[in-house]
């Protein structure tokens, strides 16, 4: 048997010829050790138990070869909850986790006397924003969208899991919504806003759903399917949230402008000053604006 310590330097190393996140390692061995209920970091100079090193040799052996650890593991973290991700649909990013923040900071501002917040995350994938924003927020109302019914077989797992109550519909983007007759006071969309000639990692490529990924040859293909017929959908007073590229600021600036005039909107940077969400805004004010 191995000991905790050799093991992650061994991996470490191995990691960087493989071009991996040496991070990765502890990250990995964290998960498998609090599953197990063994206090990793009480014990790391000790022997690993038998049965957990060859769990864990087996997942690296899989990370190394660029597949990502929440395949590997089958799950992901996202606001505090577990989320079921695989194939089908896109890993919940870090960065998304700032969208929801944001999104619920606006409804605290905007609604603060609704009963009820009727709320739609269009393109849901896993699930994990409406799930989140419907359980952070109660009286939030959510409504999801995905044109995958793959995903939505995940996404309505994720939700029985956290014991969140959300109305999936598979559907291309808006219809659904729409056929239905919905007026919302808050549309959401992450949706695939990577141009479609960009390079991306091959544990991105190789192991994500391209469905999920790629928004056209400029990145904004379903903004523009969302800005066409987002008033169909919306309330008086509503606002839109969405995550963007870092380098669309221009782009997507342009793009309000000319399909949404009578809006007002704003682009938010992340925990890393990168322009990451924007914010469309139907007869409300910001208190700070």
């Amino acid at each position: 048997m191995t000991r905790f310590s050799e093991s992650v330097r061994k991996y470490e190393a191995l990691c960087e010829q493989n071009d991996v996140p040496a991070e990765t390692v502890m990250a990995y061995l964290v998960e498998l050790t609090q599953r197990e209920r063994y206090n990793l970091y009480m014990n790391f100079e000790e022997e690993m138990p038998a049965e957990l090193e060859a769990e864990f040799d087996k997942g690296m052996e899989r990370i190394l070869k660029q597949e990502p650890m929440a395949h590997v593991l089958g799950y992901s973290w996202f606001y505090g909850y577990k989320m079921i991700v695989n194939g089908d649909v896109l890993i919940p990013r870090p960065e998304t986790e700032e969208l929801c923040a944001q999104i619920l900071a606006r409804i605290d501002e905007f609604f603060p006397d609704y009963e009820k917040v009727e709320c739609a995350d269009v393109g849901t994938g896993s699930g994990a924003i409406a799930i989140a924003v419907a359980l952070e927020e109660p009286k939030v109302v959510m409504h999801a969208t995905d044109i995958s019914e793959e995903a939505l077989v995940t996404a309505r797992q994720n939700a029985e899991i956290n014991g969140a109550e959300i109305d999936f519909t598979a559907g291309d983007m808006l219809e659904p919504l729409i056929a239905q007759g919905r007026k919302l006071d808050v549309l959401i969309s992450n949706p695939p806003y990577i141009p479609a000639d960009e390079q991306m990692e091959k544990s991105v490529v190789d192991f994500e759903p391209h469905v999920a990924l790629f928004g056209g040859s400029d990145g904004l293909y379903f903004y523009r399917k969302i800005f066409e017929r987002c008033r169909e959908l919306l309330k008086e007073k509503a606002f839109m949230a969405f995550e963007m590229g870092w380098d669309q600021r221009e782009r997507m600036s342009r793009l309000v402008e000319e399909l949404l005039p009578e809006a007002k909107y704003e682009i938010v940077r992340d925990m890393n000053g990168k322009d990451r969400m924007l914010f469309v805004y139907f007869n409300l004010e910001r208190k700070d604006s």
